[in-house]
């Protein structure tokens, strides 16, 4: 479970963020904080995984507030003003959504959030083994939370990608270069221009194919760079 907190002075903002966090798996709406000086109160009696931030509030700004952390969980800033983009970055949060934002812009934000390797292990106060990295998967007007290791190959099919996992085969309106960008991990190889394959589930390599249990994967003659990188 993904506890997350909302801090923002428009009340407008809240409502549309839990809507939209409301239609995703695993995600728990811990408070709702009008000012930083609330959510600050907040976070030193209590932990959370995500904040949705805004910039523009009184008695405190956001990075302002973000700078007095000594431990931020994870940061995606929502905001009207776009010129404060370069600070947010250099303060290492995880995405910026500029208002107004649609679901789609906002589940990759979140997707990003999830799937992101520098979750700060003090907030959570979980061991790195423990963590299981995720992703959501949009198919039809279903949204689906799974998990990374799951994951045996991605497949190209025209517009759309297959996501091939351990239980299911989950088809979407990605491309394979966007998929693998918003899953952040180096655990994926593309070996094809229609094909990625997750390195842990590689049975056998032999010639130009990748055994994956009964799946037969080809390798493109442009990425035998990349499996023979693999074999070292």
């Amino acid at each position: 479970m993904i506890k997350y907190l909302i801090i923002d002075d428009e009340h407008i903002a809240h409502g549309i963020i839990k809507r939209y966090c409301d239609l995703l798996p695993n995600l728990k709406l811990m408070k709702n904080c009008y000012d930083a000086l609330e959510a600050f109160e907040y976070l030193n009696a209590n932990e959370v995984d995500l904040i949705f931030l805004d910039l523009n509030m009184p008695k405190l700004k956001g990075f302002d507030f973000l700078k007095t952390l000594s431990f931020p969980p994870k940061v995606i800033v929502t905001t009207a003003y776009s010129e404060f983009a370069l600070e947010g970055y250099e303060l290492n949060v995880v995405d910026y959504l500029l208002k107004p934002f649609g679901f789609e812009r906002f589940l990759k934000a979140v997707n990003k959030a999830v799937t992101s390797t520098s979750k700060t292990i003090a907030s959570l106060n979980v061991q790195p083994e423990t963590q299981e990295k995720s992703i959501f998967l949009k198919s039809n007007k279903k949204y689906t939370q799974v998990l990374l290791s799951d994951i045996q190959y991605l497949e190209s099919a025209g517009n759309y990608a297959k996501v091939v996992t351990t239980r299911e085969t989950i088809t979407v309106r990605e491309k394979i270069t966007d998929l693998l960008v918003t899953m952040d991990s180096d655990d994926f190889l593309q070996v094809h221009k229609s094909f990625a394959v997750a390195k842990k589930h590689i049975k056998s390599i032999e010639g130009n194919r990748i055994l994956i249990k009964d799946y037969i994967i080809p390798i493109g003659t442009m990425y035998k760079t990349n499996v023979t990188q693999l074999l070292k």
